[in-house]
């Protein structure tokens, strides 16, 4: 079975270090960047079936990052992870077409449905 590249973007160490358990547990391959911009720099960045990030970063928000992929045409099945959910953010992401907008503590059963679909959406996955 091929695996697919989840990448986990986050500035929360701890954070980061679950997902890619998570990830792992759940068979994929897994990416984590503690920010936008080393993902960005990423050289597997095309390879990446499926984006996890937080949306309050240093720098580049999760919300930023996700417009600057769409906006140089990199669509990435996009899940976005907040501490700090508002209706506001939510309907934006998703009315941008982000998968998933899920409040932390993230639940692992939610999440695990996310990256399915994503990677159902990706075409990755029957």
């Amino acid at each position: 079975m091929k695996k697919f590249l989840v990448s986990v973007v986050d500035d929360d160490r701890f954070f980061r270090e679950s997902m890619c358990r998570l990830m792992r547990s759940l068979g994929h391959t897994v990416d984590i960047f503690s920010s936008a911009a080393d993902f960005l720099a990423s050289p597997r960045l095309a390879e990446t079936a499926c984006l996890i990030t937080d949306i309050h970063m240093p720098a580049m928000s999760g919300l930023e990052l996700y417009r600057h992929l769409i906006d140089t045409g990199q669509t990435i099945a996009t899940i976005l992870v907040t501490a700090f959910p508002n209706d506001v953010d939510r309907t934006r992401a998703l009315n941008d077409g982000a998968l998933c907008y899920l409040r932390k503590p993230v639940d692992e059963e939610h999440l695990t449905r996310c990256v399915r679909e994503a990677l159902k959406s990706a075409g990755s996955e029957p």
